[in-house]
């Protein structure tokens, strides 16, 4: 089955989720956590890493400058054994970050590459990066997909590139619970979940349409209750 990790920045979800044995690692990033309303990025990652310690957890680096990157990646491997060091494809130059990646893998950090949206940029990387070792590809299929392309075609043709790696491919930014179901018949090896698609996947797998139905009319009926015409 492929595996889900929780995506967000909300310490008592994260702790919540972590209690969960659907949930097999977890993500987040500076938006997130700016979301969250964290405004201190290493003790909040301390924090929840006192909590998280057996599941791989994935931190981001928020820098665009190569020495700064590299620095911060280093910065964060430091925290725990199970953490993986998001490192985007390329900086907001659109320079691709394969120097900074293969530096930091042989110093022994464990690499979620971000923020990937093309074949291109996963065949790229591969050409460069085929021989690393604890390494996630995380395409963004959601953000694909909002553009009106099928992600599905790249997802597939990412996951033959990878076939004699070791590196695992991430379905991240899933918009809705079919996703997890697409991205498992692809053969993704991980899924990238906000809290709220975990949940509606813990109560809809199985779930009888018919009945579920009647469950959709019985909550017009009790929203609808005090209205007249």
């Amino acid at each position: 089955m492929i595996k889900i990790f929780a995506d967000g920045a909300d310490k008592i979800s994260i702790l919540e989720l972590n209690k969960n044995p659907l949930v097999r690692g977890f993500t987040t990033n500076p938006a997130l956590m700016r979301k969250a309303g964290i405004r201190d990025y290493k003790p909040f990652a301390l924090d929840i890493l006192k909590h998280i310690k057996d599941k791989p957890i994935s931190f981001e680096v928020f820098s665009d400058d190569w020495a700064e990157m590299k620095a911060q990646a280093l910065e964060i491997a430091s925290w725990g054994p199970n953490v993986y060091v998001k490192i985007p494809i390329t900086n907001t130059g659109g320079w691709y970050c394969e120097t900074l990646i293969e530096e930091l893998n042989w110093q022994g950090v464990k690499i979620n590459i971000t923020a990937i949206t093309t074949l291109g940029q996963v065949d790229f990387i591969l050409k460069k990066l085929k021989y690393l070792r604890g390494v996630y590809i995380s395409i963004f299929a959601g953000r694909i997909a909002d553009t009106g392309v099928d992600p599905i075609p790249i997802i597939n043709a990412s996951l033959y590139l990878l076939k004699d790696t070791e590196i695992e491919l991430i379905w991240a930014s899933p918009r809705e619970v079919f996703n997890i179901y697409q991205a498992e018949k692809c053969g993704c090896h991980i899924i990238t979940c906000t809290p709220d698609l975990i949940k509606k996947y813990e109560l809809l797998k199985g779930k009888d349409l018919k009945e579920y139905s009647r469950e959709t009319v019985q909550m017009f009926y009790d929203q609808a209750k005090g209205y007249t015409l």
